[in-house]
């Protein structure tokens, strides 16, 4: 059995700027074959540049720069024609406004078809068969396949374009916040359903959430963002779990996982009326960067160094670290952001 699979994709020093501002900066990491990557971070991260950098799918003005490897082909500066052909077949989106993904006026049923065709040019009755079956496969069946987007609900509009993206087995799947505005049963079939269909295909899916969790739930592994650098990137429990960076403290702090002990995860109680931590103050803006760590002037243990000298990410043990405080939070560092009693 192999226990360590093939890298499928593979990030080095990936840049996004929009001239002379750096919105992504200089981001690494790997995803192994059948692995969940959970991006996660404060809105304003770079989460979603980091998905559309991926995809080769940057904004309009933005430029890329770095390294983005699927498999052995190079996406970062490869033609437009080159990429788009990749769409589909080796590369998948799910988007978190599956409507917009959509067309208001054609059966979901057809829409798949019509994905089916443009790749594959088989005949309109096997585009059919295909897209009935894939569509089954998430729990869509019969007259529910005819009907038009509208009349789906939230949930059932997503697992279509999970069916959508997965048609083709994509070596890479990026889902950004595809769980947006779903009820947490919804949220969660959603998710079992898209972890457990890109495992079984052997596909790399990389998952921009807010959801930590979800994260500990469907994750393989957790990189956390701040400014539009990795901050913190491991085995996804063990990050949840023990936080190395005092910035995924503050995260973990501000939801319903709390800590117990040497960094271990407790069950908080449904009905609480506890008033969660929140971290102080707010992340900065790609154009007005403090100068060192740029998490420093929110972060409690911030030494001289943090506010003058740039943390480079250091690997140790499968987790990587950009932080000049490694290793000094104490056993329970939610306590870090919580006010005295």
């Amino acid at each position: 059995m192999n226990t360590h699979p093939e890298v499928l994709l593979s990030v080095r020093d990936l840049r996004v700027s929009f001239g002379a501002v750096e919105a992504v900066r200089g981001l690494s990491f790997d995803v192994r074959a059948g692995q969940v990557l959970a991006v996660v971070g404060e809105s304003g991260a770079g989460k979603s540049l980091t998905a559309r950098a991926l995809l080769g799918m940057p904004p309009r003005r933005a430029t890329v720069s770095g390294s983005v490897r699927l498999g052995p082909r190079e996406l970062v500066g490869a033609p437009r024609s080159v990429r788009a052909a990749l769409w589909g077949r080796r590369l998948a989106l799910v988007p978190q406004d599956a409507l917009s993904a959509l067309s208001p006026v054609h059966p979901v049923a057809d829409q798949l078809a019509a994905a089916v065709r443009s790749v594959d040019g088989v005949s309109r009755r096997a585009a059919r068969a295909r897209a009935v079956a894939a569509l089954e496969e998430v729990g869509i069946a019969g007259d529910q396949a005819r009907r038009h987007p509208h009349e789906f609900s939230g949930g059932m509009r997503q697992r279509a374009v999970i069916a959508m993206s997965l048609l083709h087995s994509p070596a890479l799947v990026v889902a950004d916040e595809p769980t947006t505005a779903q009820d947490p049963r919804t949220r969660r079939r959603i998710l079992d359903l898209l972890t457990r269909r890109t495992r079984a295909t052997g596909a790399a899916l990389v998952l921009v959430t807010h959801d930590l969790p979800a994260v500990h739930a469907h994750a393989d592994r957790a990189l956390v963002m701040y400014a539009g650098r990795l901050a913190e990137e491991g085995p996804a429990r063990e990050v949840l779990a023990r936080p190395h960076a005092p910035y995924t403290a503050g995260l973990l702090a501000s939801t319903r996982l709390p800590f117990k002990g040497r960094g271990e995860l407790r069950d908080r109680p449904r009905r609480t009326r506890t008033r969660l931590p929140t971290i102080p103050g707010t992340p900065p803006a790609p154009t007005d960067l403090p100068p060192g760590c740029a998490f420093a002037p929110r972060c409690p243990l911030a030494a001289a160094e943090c506010r003058t000298e740039h943390p480079e990410p250091r690997t140790r043990a499968d987790r990587t670290v950009a932080c000049h405080r490694r290793g000094d939070l104490p056993d329970d560092p939610a306590a870090l952001f919580m006010e005295p009693t």
